[in-house]
């Protein structure tokens, strides 16, 4: 079984006022965050961005990652994540947004576990609402249902899920692997910027003093 892992990078956002992914936390794109994270759990990680013209500031970025530029002109999320399905090899997809560094691996590799039988594994909140760019996807059933909903004029990624048989995780469960939910904090401004400098500093330093511990307890 092959996976791959699709992330989304639109470009400028509205809200943020610039292109998220390449924006710099700690010297290091904020999509960089995301890759490193998931990479460990697939065969490839591609990148789906909207502007041709920042390929090559991607790349230099990501070099081992395909970059790749959406093959539509509405632009839409379902249009970034069309591009994707059709270009990736993995009998399944993570599908993700660029914006949520603070992804939990342990998540991941639930969704992915969970992911055999069903055409997607999506965290569903008690509320109702669905995180439809945290989830897993087998790929050409999603390519198959979401280039079917384009063609009808249906662009929101509820039209094409709605084409397929759903498994939905509540974050209940998933809370007792990532406690604070952190999976799913993402960027929307610069106040959101703010609290996630800070998160990756205290896990950045948590991981720091676990490494120095093991040091102490085994030393060379």
């Amino acid at each position: 079984m092959k996976y791959s892992a699709i992330v989304l990078s639109g470009g400028a956002s509205k809200r943020f006022g610039e292109d998220k992914g390449l924006f710099k936390v700690f010297q290091k794109p904020l999509i960089s965050y995301v890759v490193e994270k998931v990479k460990p759990l697939v065969n490839e990680v591609i990148i789906v961005i909207s502007d041709q013209g920042k390929v090559e500031e991607y790349s230099r970025h990501l070099p081992s990652t395909r970059i790749l530029t959406d093959e539509y002109a509405f632009k839409a999320t379902i249009s970034g994540a069309l591009t994707g399905f059709k270009n990736a090899v993995g009998d399944y997809s993570l599908l993700l947004p660029c914006d949520t560094p603070l992804l939990s691996q342990k998540t991941l590799s639930l969704l992915l576990s969970l992911a055999q039988d069903n055409d997607a594994v999506i965290p569903r909140w008690p509320s109702g609402y669905i995180e439809p760019l945290q989830a897993v996807y087998r790929t050409r059933e999603a390519y198959k249902a979401s280039l079917k909903s384009v063609m009808e004029g249906k662009l929101r990624l509820r039209d094409m899920i709605s084409r397929l048989k759903v498994l939905y995780v509540s974050t209940l469960v998933i809370e007792q692997l990532d406690r604070n939910l952190l999976t799913f904090y993402n960027v929307n401004t610069l106040k959101d910027l703010e609290k996630i400098r800070k998160l990756l500093k205290q896990q950045k330093n948590k991981i720091a003093n676990s490494l120095y511990k093991s040091k102490l307890k085994y030393p060379p």
